[in-house]
Formats: structure tokens, C-alpha cells, sequence
């Protein structure tokens, strides 16, 4: 049987509200250890779902709402996320960063105007009404992001109509260290 370790907080160091992995947790890690922060979601190891690290991996735990990112020199941080509202809204499995947009512009999907048809066609970025937030990365999926968002109660919480959601800051720090290339899964 696997032994369990806690995760302390010398072993987490606080980045702007993520949290940066210290080569003494990773090794914890490496070593087959179960480990879980204060707010009870697991840590997933990027080896047990790709072959190589590449450019950089993102994988979204839909069902903890917490997002890892490692870039290509194995640095990982942990964000908290929102996820879509149904399962039936979620995509899960491999896909990609296929572009990056700041300030992006937003216009709902046509399965999003079929629900909600008082929804305005186009919101301009910047505009403070817009779902997408500050920075935006464009997965290989049609109409599926990686994006911040202007409402902060969403985060920790099923709201969104299919995207995964950070904070503003957040979302502005995972955007500047990834590039286009990234693999993403989603589970």
C-alpha cells in the first residue's frame, strides 16, 4: 500500500495566489506519495497522462476545479478554476493551445444563443460585461478556452457554458509562460 503524505506549507511556496512546486515535493511525488493540500484536491503527476513534457502541459481537474501547469523546465503552479455548469457542457481528454488572444472578444456559441437568445451577438474586449477576462488561450476544440474571467465568484464553482476559468491574474501569468504548443488535458 502507497504511503500517505500531507502536504505542509514549507513544501508550497505562495506565487501570487498559486502555489509553485519546491523540488522537495516533486521528488515526494517521483516517489509514488499521495499527497492533497488544505482544500483536499490531488496533485496529478504530468507523467501519468503524457509521454514528455514538450512545450509545457495544462491539465484541468474538472471534478476539483484546480487547474496544474508545468512549463517545458518542469516548473509547476496550481490555480483555482471554474468548470462548466453540466457534464454535458464539459469536453474531457487531450488538446492543445492553438492560440493566444489578449483582451479577447467574445460572441457565445449558437448552442449558447439557442439558451439564452437575449445574449448580445459580440462583446468587445475590455468591455467589463465580458466572460473571457483579460487573457485567453484558444484550445484545439471549437469554442473551448482557457480564459480569465471579470466575475470572481465563479472560481471554485460549476458556472461556466464550457470553458475552464481563472482569475484575471491568473489567467495573465498562465498566458505569458505558455506558449502556443501547450498540451492540455482535461479530466
Amino acid at each position: 500500500m502507497a504511503e500517505r503524505q500531507s502536504l505542509n506549507r514549507r513544501s508550497l511556496i505562495a506565487i501570487s495566489g498559486a502555489f509553485l512546486m519546491t523540488p522537495h515535493t516533486l521528488r515526494a511525488e517521483e516517489a509514488g506519495l499521495v499527497r492533497r493540500n488544505i482544500s483536499s484536491f490531488v496533485l496529478h503527476n504530468w507523467r501519468d497522462h503524457f509521454d514528455r513534457l514538450g512545450k509545457g502541459i495544462i491539465i484541468s481537474d474538472t471534478v476539483t476545479k484546480v487547474l496544474q501547469h508545468w512549463t517545458e523546465d518542469e516548473e509547476m503552479r496550481i490555480y483555482p478554476t471554474s468548470v462548466p455548469l453540466t457534464d454535458e457542457l464539459t469536453k474531457r481528454g487531450y488538446t492543445e493551445v492553438v492560440e493566444k488572444r489578449e483582451n479577447p472578444g467574445w460572441a457565445p456559441t449558437p448552442s449558447m444563443r439557442e439558451r439564452n437568445p437575449e445574449w448580445p451577438a459580440y462583446v468587445p474586449g475590455g468591455d467589463p460585461s465580458n466572460p473571457l477576462g483579460t487573457r485567453a488561450l484558444y484550445l484545439s476544440w471549437q469554442y473551448y478556452r482557457i480564459h480569465g474571467t471579470q466575475d470572481t465568484r465563479k472560481i471554485g464553482r460549476r458556472s461556466s457554458n464550457g470553458c475552464i476559468g481563472l482569475y484575471n491574474e491568473h489567467i495573465e501569468e498562465v498566458f505569458d509562460r505558455t506558449p502556443v504548443g501547450t498540451q492540455v488535458k482535461l479530466i
